[in-house]
């Protein structure tokens, strides 16, 4: 799991406080985009949907403390979902292409915070200026290997009319 990989690279780099690990999936395989031995910007955000002083604890540990020190970091389920949003400056640059390239950069975090990952993701949405339609078209594309069990869930959906139904794109070279 994510969770052990993490533990093993903290213990082989010899990290004592934070580490800051992005994975990407693909296929059932996990790959490590980068591991820094530092807090990242997502740590105030982490603190504040876990309700655990994260910073200060790495200190305390950095400090010479032990994690059994701290009963509340053990395993806990939470009973609700936060999502992180960047946000980015499309209104300071009118007429600019919106699709983002590498050179765009995020001036700043939101979290939504709720119950479930539809309405943390709304809140997130929100929090960052971007207004969810409530009415219009969605493009739904889904891999292949996951369409037999999906396309059943959009056609019970009343509120979907399916204007397409398995198709692949082609080039149209």
């Amino acid at each position: 799991t994510i969770e052990k990989y993490t533990h093993k690279i903290a213990k082989e780099l010899k990290v004592v406080g934070l580490i800051n690990i992005q994975y990407a999936i693909c296929d059932d395989k996990v790959y490590i985009l980068e591991a820094n031995p530092r807090a990242s910007r997502t740590v105030p955000l982490v603190s504040k949907v876990t309700g655990i002083p994260i910073a200060r604890i790495a200190t305390y540990l950095m400090l010479g403390r032990n994690l059994k020190d701290f009963p509340e970091l053990r395993k806990y389920k939470f009973p609700y979902v936060g999502v992180k949003e960047a946000v980015f400056p499309f209104n300071m640059f009118p007429g600019v292409d919106p699709l983002l390239g590498p050179e765009m950069k995020a001036t700043g975090e939101v979290m939504g915070i709720a119950d479930t990952f539809g309405l943390s993701f709304y809140k997130a949405q929100e929090a960052a200026g971007l207004k969810l339609p409530v009415e219009g078209n969605t493009l739904l594309t889904v891999a292949d290997k996951d369409k037999s069990d999906l396309l059943p869930i959009v056609f019970k959906c009343s509120s979907f009319m399916v204007l397409g139904g398995i198709t692949q794109a082609e080039s149209p070279e």
